[in-house]
Formats: C-alpha cells, structure tokens, sequence
C-alpha cells in the first residue's frame, strides 16, 4: 500500500465515511454466486456500507481496512469486528467463499499487484468468487489530493491476474463515477473465480 495514500485514509476517516456511497448494485450478483452463509473476506471495507449487507445477508464475514481509524468507523456503524490490515498481510490459504476488494486494490502499486492478487487466490477456496473494481486509465498518478491509483488499462489488469494464479472471469463491465475530490473516472469491475481442482487434483481454469 502507498503510505501517502494510507496516511490520507487516516486522517480523513470520518470524512470519508461520511461521504461513502450507497453499496454497489454489483453486490447482490456477487454474493448470489456464493454458497449460502459462506465465509466472505472484506479489503477495503471503508465505511461498512458493503459489509452491513453482507451480515444481513448472513454471510460470515471477516471485515478489514488498512486504516485502523477507518476500520474503527466501519466497526461502529455496523456493528462487527473490522481489522486494520494491509493487503500484504493476508496469508490464509483456502478460506474464503468469496472476497469482495471494492475500489481499494486500486491503490495497490503497479509491480506490486500480482503479489496481492496471488495472495487473495491462494486464500480463496477452489471455486471462490473475486470481485474488484479499478479505475481505468494507462499508467499510474496521483489524484488531485495526493492518493496513488495504478490506473490499469484492461489488457494489462487481464495479464496481471493470469501471472498471478488461475483464474476464469465470470463478468466484467464498466461504469462512470466521481470520486471523493469531485473528478470523474472510469471504474473496471472484475469478478472472476479460482481455478478448480480435477479429481486428479491438478488446477483447472
């Protein structure tokens, strides 16, 4: 994770909370390829406004943020435990049903990505669910208060995910937002599932 863009996040916790949409229509179609109250894992979980869904849902749902003061937000509105964590933390190995990065993965510096996405597949279970959400752009920046994005154009995210496990999409699609300091983006959503396993044991696509 970039510290300027952490740093960010904790300071303006409380704002960002208070500014966080609605969740995602996408939300529904994701949990809706998942077993019923199967184990969801949270990046970025921001404000809660995704896990509050997922808990009403009655998923079991392991909730983090990388700022411990936004994860002490989320915690208080919804109710349930929310860990600061980095991505680069995660080290569980077949654990999850589904995990759900909404715009946080974003964050995560070019050459560093692959690492983080292997890490969510081998914490997946054969057949769990990603989902992911991108701005869309050919080179990475900052915006204009000073947070890092990757800025992915498509081929290169699709290269970045097949180095880093195997994978088979199940949808992606685009949509048009503005973000928290008002400039509009291009968001990428990505779901894809882990590869399975053959009764041989080898991975499949």
């Amino acid at each position: 994770m970039d510290d300027a863009t952490l740093q960010f996040y904790r300071r303006n916790a409380e704002a960002y909370a208070g500014w966080a949409k609605a969740p995602s229509a996408r939300l529904k179609g994701f949990l809706a390829l998942l077993p019923p109250g199967g184990a969801i894992l949270e990046l970025g979980c921001g404000a809660g406004n995704h896990a509050a869904v997922m808990l009403a849902e009655g998923f079991v749902l392991r909730a983090t943020d990388g700022s411990p003061e936004m994860a002490e937000v989320a915690a208080r509105r919804i109710n349930h435990p929310v860990e600061a964590m980095l991505f680069d933390q995660l080290d569980d190995l077949d654990v999850y049903d589904g995990v759900w990065a909404s715009a946080c993965l974003l964050h995560v510096p070019r050459d560093e990505l692959a690492g983080i996405i292997g890490r969510i597949h081998r914490a997946l279970k054969s057949g769990g669910i990603f989902y992911a959400s991108y701005k869309i752009g050919h080179g990475d920046g900052r915006d204009s208060i000073g947070r890092y994005y990757n800025y992915p154009a498509a081929d290169w995210l699709a290269a970045t995910y097949a180095s880093s496990g195997a994978w088979t999409q199940v949808s992606s699609d685009t949509s048009e937002v503005k973000s928290f300091d008002e400039a509009p983006a291009t968001m990428l959503h990505i779901v894809v599932r882990k590869g399975l396993r053959n009764s041989a044991g080898a991975a499949r696509a």
